[in-house]
């Protein structure tokens, strides 16, 4: 089953999610992660995903345009925007769900120390671990 995990930068979220996916459903799932625009890898988000054994440092931010000759079986938007935004050829094929998350950089913008702020990422973290556990039975 192909699954793209889509959120606005693929810097993140789609990020952590396509890591997860890769590590606890290769036998499953074909992750793939893109963003409506690319902002590059987040390093608190490699950080934490290393923290709790998946290397995501290996993957690249890239623009949903670039993806466009997949054929997904399944589009999970993992933020608001991307749900919102979501390219029109994605949706022809592909069943398109939407599992909002919330944006850890936007979230850590105000934390007074690193360690505050990286607590906001392994909290997103573990809700996409445990989001991505369930698939592709979530799915229905």
């Amino acid at each position: 089953m192909k699954v793209l995990f889509l959120c606005t930068g693929n810097s993140c979220r789609s990020q952590m999610a396509e890591g997860w996916a890769r590590a606890l459903k290769a036998d499953l799932i074909e992750p793939y992660s893109a963003g409506i625009e690319t902002h590059g890898m987040n390093p608190r988000a490699v950080q934490v995903m290393a923290e709790a054994g998946v290397d995501i440092a290996g993957q690249r931010s890239k623009k949903v345009d670039e993806l466009m000759d997949v054929s997904f079986d399944a589009v999970m938007t993992v933020c608001g925007h991307a749900h919102e935004t979501c390219p029109t050829w994605l949706g022809n094929a592909a069943r398109v769900v939407h599992v909002g998350f919330d944006d850890p950089p936007k979230l850590a913008q105000h934390a007074t120390s690193e360690e505050e702020a990286l607590a906001h990422y392994r909290r997103v973290r573990d809700e996409i671990r445990a989001f991505v556990e369930g698939l592709p039975q979530a799915l229905g």
